[in-house]
């Protein structure tokens, strides 16, 4: 039973990242038959590549599957039977983030290359937050600034949201701020525009409070429709100081 949870676990976790990364395979391949149609050696030769890639990315997204399991394993003591059938647990978050930093990091020192499974810019992202969780915020930065790199934009993305409220806690507001208004300016489907405009007034809340209280109220009106979000930005406002 165990075994199940643990597979149906990493299925839910990795469905997307599977079916984006099939997809790559099968069109790399076809540029790969069209360049390479005319040599027959040269065809198997692609066709081996294939094979070497389907495997190598199947065995990056199964790394991955285990380190996120344990990036949101329950932390806390537990008694037995009170955590579902093969639930990962620790004693302490610094237990946990550098566990799952630790498997993080082989995913992207193994399986780094041409062509680079998806596992690999999604491990990246996550070594930064690992980092930024262990409380070593110069080293998150620099990896969610080669994160934000990636050429998957809704990799790129997350990596920058995350940078920026690296910058904010280091009292570096205006640099943060600015890759909220970039982030806002070129939405993604894991960043949309109300998330980095809400985390750019999040960033005023301790020097500008006006500003943030502007900001709040600009986004109530823009994105009022939106009951729960609606609610949360009234929240934010009547908590900053009058």
């Amino acid at each position: 039973m165990a075994h199940i949870t643990r597979r149906q676990l990493k299925e839910d976790q990795l469905k997307t990242t599977l079916e984006q990364f099939e997809e790559f395979a099968k069109t790399r391949y076809k540029e790969i038959l069209t360049v390479t149609g005319i040599a027959v050696a040269v065809i198997a030769l692609a066709v081996g590549l294939k094979l070497h890639v389907d495997h190598r990315g199947a065995a990056a997204n199964l790394a991955l599957a285990d380190a996120l399991e344990t990036y949101g394993a329950y932390v806390g003591p537990s008694a037995p039977g009170t955590l579902p059938p093969g639930m990962v647990s620790f004693t302490s978050a610094d237990e946990k983030y550098k566990k799952a930093l630790a498997q993080f990091l082989e995913v992207v020192e193994k399986y780094s290359g041409i062509p680079q499974p998806k596992a690999v810019g999604i491990s990246r992202y996550h070594v930064g937050l690992c980092q930024a969780e262990l409380g070593n915020h110069d080293a998150a930065i620099k990896t969610l600034q080669e994160a934000g790199t990636d050429s998957d934009p809704n990799i790129a993305s997350l990596a920058r949201f995350a940078l920026a409220g690296e910058l904010v806690k280091s009292a570096k507001v205006q640099e943060g701020v600015k890759i909220y208004q970039e982030l806002a300016d070129h939405p993604t489907p894991t960043v949309p525009e109300a998330m980095a405009r809400i985390a750019m007034a999040d960033a005023y809340r301790a020097s500008q409070p006006a500003k943030a209280r502007q900001l709040y109220e600009e986004l109530e009106k823009r994105f009022g429709s939106d009951a729960s979000l609606a609610q949360s930005l009234k929240d934010q406002i009547a908590s900053l100081p009058q």
